[in-house]
C-alpha cells in the first residue's frame, strides 16, 4: 500500500527569513491526520535567507538529522560542537536529556536549502551527541546509498532507533530497487528532481508511505535525489 503526501499540501510557516514547509505537523501547523509515520515526526524543507537562522533553542529526546541542499548551514551546540554542513553531507545530533543549539545561515550572499528531520529516538534519556559524515560520492546513473543505521557502521550516522535511512540519485531514467523486508515501512521523501515509484510519479517536496509492498522500484525521470526511511 502506498499512499502520497503532495508537497502542495505541506502545512507552510513563512516569516522574514523563513520559507518552511511542513510533511508534518510542526509549530503552529496542525493536522490530526499528518502527525508523523512510524518513529519519524517531522521532515521540514527549510529555505533561510544570508545570515539569518534559528538561534539558540533547545531540545530534548529526539534525533535530529539535517540535509542540506544547497548552500551551507553553520551548527554551534551546548556539547561545544560547531561545525558547518554542506552538500554531500550529513547532520545528526541527539538531544537525548537536552541540548542547547543553533542552526543559522553563515554566508553573506547566498540563502540556504536544507531539510530537518526529527525521528524519535528508542529510549528516552540518551547522553546528548553529535556527528557529521561525508556521504559516499555520486558516481554513477543509478545509485543508493545507506547514510543513517542503528549501529552507525561503515560511512553512516548512527541514529538511535531501529530505521535505516537511504539516499537514492536517479538520473537519466535510470532504475534501482530496494527490497523490503516483511513487517517493515518506508517512507519516501523527494529532495529533488522527479521520480516514478512503483509506478506512481512524484516530484520534489512530494513524499510516500509504504506498506505491505515487497520492494521499492524507482525510476528517475529527471534527475531525482531521494531519502528513503526504512522504519519497523
Amino acid at each position: 500500500m502506498i499512499e502520497l503526501r503532495k508537497a502542495s499540501e505541506r502545512g507552510p510557516t513563512k516569516i522574514g527569513w523563513l520559507d518552511s514547509k511542513h510533511t508534518f505537523s510542526f509549530g503552529q501547523y496542525y493536522d490530526s491526520k499528518h502527525m508523523g509515520f512510524r518513529a519519524l515526526r517531522v521532515i521540514n524543507e527549510d529555505r533561510v535567507i544570508p545570515g539569518a537562522g534559528f538561534g539558540t533553542h533547545g531540545h530534548q529526546d529526539m534525533e535530529i538529522v539535517s540535509y542540506v541542499l544547497e548552500g551551507a548551514l553553520a551548527h554551534q551546540d551546548s556539547t561545544g560542537t560547531s561545525s558547518v554542513i554542506r552538500p554531500g553531507e550529513i547532520q545528526r545530533m541527539s538531544a537525548g536529556t537536552g541540548v542547547q543549539h543553533s542552526e543559522m545561515n553563515p554566508s553573506k550572499s547566498e540563502p540556504v536549502h536544507f531539510l530537518q528531520i526529527w525521528i524519535l529516538p528508542e529510549r528516552n534519556g540518551l547522553p546528548p551527541s553529535y556527528e557529521q559524515k561525508l556521504m559516499p560520492e555520486v558516481k554513477s546513473a543509478a545509485q543508493l546509498d545507506l547514510v543513517g543505521s542503528r549501529d552507525g557502521s561503515g560511512s553512516t550516522v548512527t541514529i538511535h532507533q531501529d530505521v535505516k535511512l537511504y539516499r537514492a540519485n536517479l538520473r537519466d531514467g535510470a532504475k534501482l530497487d530496494l527490497p523490503l523486508t516483511p513487517g517493515r515501512h518506508a517512507w519516501l521523501q523527494v529532495a529533488r528532481g522527479a521520480v516514478t515509484v512503483n509506478g506512481a510519479d512524484i516530484s520534489a517536496g512530494d513524499g510516500l508511505t509504504v506498506s505491505a509492498e515487497a520492494k521499492l522500484s524507482l525510476a528517475g525521470r529527471p534527475e531525482a535525489e531521494v531519502l528513503i526511511f526504512d522504519l519497523a
